[in-house]
């Protein structure tokens, strides 16, 4: 986990609903992070780019569904 000034540009996605959001963030580095948006100041995940791929796919292919 990392913090929040390494990140800029963060943004949610048009399908969260009030309250329960995530939102994305990019470093200078390319990795991307992700945060709790009711929590900007809390812990971070840091993915790199192939991770960052390899977790989206499995979201689109519905992989994670529980």
């Amino acid at each position: 986990m990392t913090t929040t000034a390494a990140y800029t540009g963060w943004r949610k996605s048009t399908y969260s609903d009030d309250g329960n959001c995530v939102e994305v963030g990019h470093s200078d580095s390319g990795s991307i992070g992700v945060r709790d948006s009711k929590n900007p100041f809390g812990p971070i995940l840091d993915f790199d780019q192939d991770s960052w791929a390899a977790f989206t796919r499995h979201i689109r292919t519905g992989r994670l569904d529980r």
